[in-house]
C-alpha cells in the first residue's frame, strides 16, 4: 500500500481507501480499479493524492484494450466485471423470488443474515465494490417486476448509505430494508402490477395496501423494527402527501426515508411496459422541480449530488442531437451540467430549451 500524487496514478491501480471530495461526496470507492475516467475525475475535483494497493489489478492486466471511440456504456458491457455481475444477477433473481414468495406466504422463516449475504454477494468482485449505478444503468432491459426492483433498491441503498457515511451496521440495515420494502406486493394480483395503462381508483387502492401487507408479513417474522417500518412507510412523504397514513417528516423512519428516494429513482429509470427507461438526469430534474419538499433534505440532496457525480465524464446525447461529455456539475441545477461537445462547452443551466436525452 502506498500514497501517490494524483498525477502519478495510472489505469489498473486499485484504490486502498474511499476517496471523497472536499464537500464529503464519495468520488471513488475503496477497491476500485482506476481507469482514465476515474483518474480524470480525481484531477477534476482537485484530489491531491490517493492511497493505492501495491499491485495492479489482475483483471485490468488481462483485459483487452478497446478503441478510444467506444462509448463508456459499451466498455462497461464488455468488461469482465459487468459480465460476471450480470451472470450472477441472472442466477440470483429466481432464488430471491422463491425466497420472497415463501416468506410473504408465511411458508418459510425469514433469515435476515441469509438475505443480506445474498445481496452483498452481488456487490463484491475480486477487485472490491463495483460501480453499482454503472452496472444497473446498463441492465435496464429488465422490466420493473417486484423482485428485480427489490434487488436494485437494496444495492442502491447500500451505496446510498456509504454516501451518507453510515456505519457498517447502519449500511447493512439500509440494504436489507431496501431488499424487503416491497414484500407486500407479492399479495397484489400480477395483472394489476403489470397493467400498462392508468390504474382505476379501485386498483390503486389495492396497490396501496401493499405497505400494510408487507408490514404484517414482516411483523409475523419478528424482524427488527426498521425493516418493518421501511415496508410500511416507504410511500410516506415529509410534506404529508404520502400513504398509508399521511404522516410527516419526524414520524417517518430514517431508513424508510432512504428507501423512498431510491424506490422512486429505480422505478423511473427502469423500463415500463408502456415506456423505456427514463434518463437519470431527467429523473434528477423531476426531483429538483417537484420533489425536494417531499423528502428529507439531507437525504435527497446527498443522493442527487452523488447520482449526477456518478455520471461525470459520461458521454450523453442532447435533445438537439449533439453528443458530448459531462465535464462540470452545476450545483444549483444538478440536472443541467456543462457538456463538452467537440470544442464547444454547453452550459445546460443557461439553455432552457436543451436537456440530456440519454446517457450513451
Amino acid at each position: 500500500m502506498k500514497r501517490l500524487n494524483t498525477s502519478e496514478l495510472t489505469p489498473g491501480m486499485v484504490t486502498a481507501e474511499d476517496v471523497y471530495t472536499y464537500t464529503n461526496q464519495l468520488l471513488v470507492p475503496k477497491g476500485s480499479v482506476l481507469n482514465d475516467k476515474s483518474i480524470t475525475k480525481l484531477e477534476f475535483y482537485s484530489i491531491i493524492n490517493v492511497r493505492v494497493e501495491d499491485e495492479l489489478s489482475k483483471e485490468f492486466l488481462s483485459e483487452p484494450q478497446m478503441p478510444e471511440d467506444v462509448s463508456y456504456s459499451e466498455k462497461i458491457k464488455k468488461s469482465p466485471e459487468f459480465i460476471a455481475f450480470k451472470a450472477k444477477f441472472d442466477e440470483e433473481v429466481p432464488k430471491f423470488q422463491h425466497m420472497l414468495d415463501s416468506v410473504a406466504q408465511n411458508k418459510k422463516t425469514l433469515n435476515v443474515d441469509e438475505l443480506l449475504n445474498f445481496t452483498l454477494n452481488l456487490l463484491k468482485s475480486d477487485s472490491g465494490y463495483l460501480s453499482v449505478f454503472d452496472m444497473l444503468h446498463n441492465m435496464r432491459q429488465y422490466d420493473d417486476m417486484t423482485y428485480v426492483h427489490s434487488i436494485n433498491v437494496a444495492l442502491m441503498c447500500n451505496v446510498f448509505a456509504r454516501w451518507l457515511r453510515m456505519t457498517d451496521e447502519e449500511t447493512k440495515m439500509a440494504t436489507i430494508c431496501g431488499l424487503l420494502h416491497d414484500i407486500g406486493k407479492v399479495a397484489v394480483p400480477e395483472d394489476i402490477i403489470k397493467k400498462p395503462g392508468k390504474l382505476t381508483e379501485g386498483e390503486y387502492t389495492i396497490v396501496k395496501k401493499h405497505t400494510l401487507e408487507g408490514y404484517n408479513a414482516l411483523k409475523a417474522q419478528n424482524v427488527p423494527e426498521p425493516i418493518m417500518n421501511a415496508a410500511l412507510m416507504h410511500h410516506e412523504r415529509c410534506d404529508g402527501s404520502g400513504y398509508p397514513f399521511g404522516i410527516k417528516n419526524s414520524k417517518i423512519d430514517m431508513y424508510a426515508k432512504m428507501v423512498a428516494i431510491v424506490d422512486v429513482y429505480d422505478a423511473m429509470t427502469s423500463a415500463r411496459i408502456y415506456r423505456g427507461p427514463m434518463c437519470p438526469f431527467k429523473v434528477v430534474d423531476i426531483f429538483e422541480s417537484e420533489g425536494l419538499q417531499k423528502y428529507d433534505t439531507r437525504f435527497i440532496m446527498t443522493f442527487l449530488e452523488n447520482i449526477v457525480n456518478t455520471y461525470m465524464l459520461h458521454r450523453v446525447k442532447l435533445n438537439d442531437g449533439r453528443v458530448g461529455d459531462v465535464v462540470f456539475i452545476n450545483r444549483s441545477s444538478l440536472a443541467n451540467p456543462t457538456i463538452k461537445c467537440g470544442n464547444e462547452f454547453v452550459d445546460l443551466s443557461a439553455e432552457p430549451n436543451l436537456f440530456i436525452e440519454a446517457i450513451i
